[in-house]
């Protein structure tokens, strides 16, 4: 088979492997792009507000603060409390009451100009009270989004802000080799390194090299090496350089 038949080939296998993302404290890699986000949930309840905002790049483990957040609020509490992950999306005008009555505090993630502003304004109202606790995440700093909502512009400026940063290459490796350990991928200690120098400094792109590789290593049924590693990027680099199509989105 030529290696264009394997690519054609490699193009057709479906994939379903799971993988286990691991959220304790301990799984968490403190760094200095992330020293100061990951000091505000380690010392809650000690803020001085009802709530806190974490914002950077996609991939950059807000969602693994926002467990850490959840789980020390239930571990908190004298009686067992529901502390729920919700996508900004997903929250409306017809379920906030829902939201409020069924958890004690509430995680809100990936807020954006485009969510229901007025659902969530309601929602701030109802955890800016003593004993309820409110963390928001968005990939941008909401005082630089210009929310369309004054009102819940300026409520959200009131609380405090953290930014994750893009990682320095130690970081960028610890990375790199908790993502494979994810998928129970054991690679070489020299991997990392060459990824990192082969590859931007981006949290979103390395889970997207991460997620190739282990790609294409089931289908050649290949370690994932340099020549996988290489493989991967140029799968990248094809597909982030393809025009869309009209079958974009549909499936």
């Amino acid at each position: 088979m030529t290696m264009a038949e394997e690519d054609e080939e490699l193009k057709q296998i479906p994939f379903a492997f799971a993988t286990r993302s691991y959220m304790g404290r301990e799984d968490f890699m403190v760094a200095p792009c992330n020293h100061e986000a990951f000091k505000m949930i380690d010392i809650w309840p000690d803020w001085l507000a009802q709530g806190l905002i974490i914002y950077g790049p996609k991939g950059c483990g807000k969602s693994h603060l926002a467990h850490l957040f959840a789980d020390k609020v239930k571990s908190a509490a004298d009686r067992p409390v529901k502390v729920s992950l919700i996508d900004a999306s997903r929250v409306n005008l017809r379920n906030v009451n829902k939201i409020s009555n069924e958890n004690q505090s509430i995680v809100i993630e990936n807020l954006t100009p485009k969510s229901n502003l007025e659902a969530l304004f309601h929602l701030f109202n109802m955890y800016n009270v003593s004993g309820r606790y409110m963390l928001w995440t968005s990939e941008t700093a909401p005082s630089r989004m210009a929310l369309p909502l004054k009102d819940l512009q300026s409520r959200l400026n009131m609380l405090p802000s953290v930014e994750i940063k893009e990682p320095d290459d130690i970081m960028l490796q610890t990375l790199i080799v908790k993502l494979f350990n994810d998928r129970q991928i054991l690679i070489s200690p020299d991997i990392p390194a060459y990824i990192v120098n082969n590859a931007p400094r981006s949290f979103a792109f390395i889970e997207q090299l991460v997620e190739e590789c282990d790609n294409i290593s089931l289908a050649y049924q290949s370690a994932v090496n340099y020549t996988v590693v290489r493989k991967a990027l140029d799968v990248i680099a094809q597909n982030n350089n393809r025009q869309p199509d009209l079958f974009d989105g549909l499936f």
